[in-house]
This record gives structure tokens, C-alpha cells and sequence, in this order.
């Protein structure tokens, strides 16, 4: 990162809130194509609590790597809320990490799935059932809508990691084997 201050969205103040918590992280990845888990990485020490990522760019990598429900791909298309849950929850359970964090949207120049360009879903999925979805409505050329995708996604997970930052969330440790994901993710 810079060195300057750092803004709340930031990859350094994320990672510091999760390994303040003990908790991991993992990314999957469409619109963006790596940058989230590039800015994380970009960080020293971001491997005392980030996983890895996986960049679902294509519609069956979406289903056959993160578990999202063909149905739902085929009913809704790629860029949906529901989708980016699933993303979310699916890398959690993929990379055994506490935390799962997910893009997807539409970056153009051309509209996909039935949505113009700047829409994008992000999500958070944590330990103990913690999740919530956002979208977004953005604006500007490819790089630009990109660009901040990438830091609301950050301030999405620094919002929710600080959030759940009690022991209560401490139920689901990485890796486990939840009732729920256990009938999401076989």
C-alpha cells in the first residue's frame, strides 16, 4: 500500500482486523480478476491471514469451483447478489478460511446478463452464518469501476469482520464441517 493514511476500505486495516481477530481470509474473484487478492497480497505479513483466492472469471468456474447452483447461474446469469453470496460462501469453504469475500458484476463495456455497466454484487460470507450482500451502482470506464469495486469490497469485509468481532463468531472455526455448508458445498 502507499504508506499514506490509510483509508477505513484499506487491505492493510482488513488484514490487521482479521488477525486482530484470529480469523482467515479467501477471495473469489470475477469482475475484478485478481486485483482484491492483489492489493491483499501487496500488504507484508498478508499471509498470517490470507488464504488465497480463486478467480471464477467464467460462468462454470463459477458452479464447478465455487459451488454456486447451476440453476441459479442459468435462472439469474453471473452478475446477482445470491451469486456473489454463493461465491462468498464457496471460497470460504473451498480455501478453509474463516471469512469468504466475493465480486461480480459488470465492468464493460457492455451490459451481461440483462445489467448495464457499473452494476456489481459483492459479498461476505463468515463464521457462525455471518453474511451480507451488496450492490453496487457505479460509474466510470472499465478501470475505474474496477478500481472501486475493489475498495468496497474491502470496506465490505471491514465492516462486517469488525462487526463479528466477539467470541460468539468464533463457532464455525475454518475448515469445519457446518451443517450448512455441508448442504451447500458437498
Amino acid at each position: 500500500m502507499s504508506g499514506r493514511g490509510e483509508s477505513p476500505g484499506s487491505a492493510r486495516a482488513a488484514l490487521e482486523l482479521l488477525e486482530k481477530n484470529g480469523w482467515s481470509l479467501a477471495v473469489a474473484e470475477s469482475l475484478t480478476g485478481g486485483l482484491v487478492a492483489a492489493a491483499l497480497t501487496a500488504v507484508p505479513g498478508a499471509s498470517r491471514t490470507f488464504r488465497g483466492s480463486v478467480t471464477a472469471y467464467a460462468t462454470d468456474l463459477k458452479r464447478d469451483l465455487l459451488g454456486v447452483p447451476g440453476d441459479l447461474l442459468a435462472d439469474r446469469g453471473a452478475v446477482d447478489g445470491e451469486v456473489a453470496r454463493q461465491m462468498a460462501a464457496g471460497v470460504r469453504w473451498r480455501l478453509g478460511a474463516d471469512w469468504g469475500l466475493s465480486t461480480t458484476g459488470v465492468a464493460g463495456p457492455e451490459p451481461q446478463d440483462g445489467q448495464p455497466v457499473g452494476t456489481v454484487f459483492l459479498a461476505a460470507a463468515g463464521p457462525g452464518g455471518q453474511n451480507e450482500q451488496v450492490r453496487l451502482s457505479l460509474e466510470g470506464d472499465r478501470d475505474e469501476i474496477r478500481a472501486a469495486t475493489v475498495l468496497a469490497a474491502l470496506e465490505l469485509l471491514q465492516r462486517v469482520v469488525n462487526a463479528a468481532g466477539g467470541a460468539d463468531a468464533m463457532e464455525s472455526p475454518a475448515g469445519e464441517q457446518t451443517e450448512e455448508n455441508q448442504r451447500s458445498h458437498p
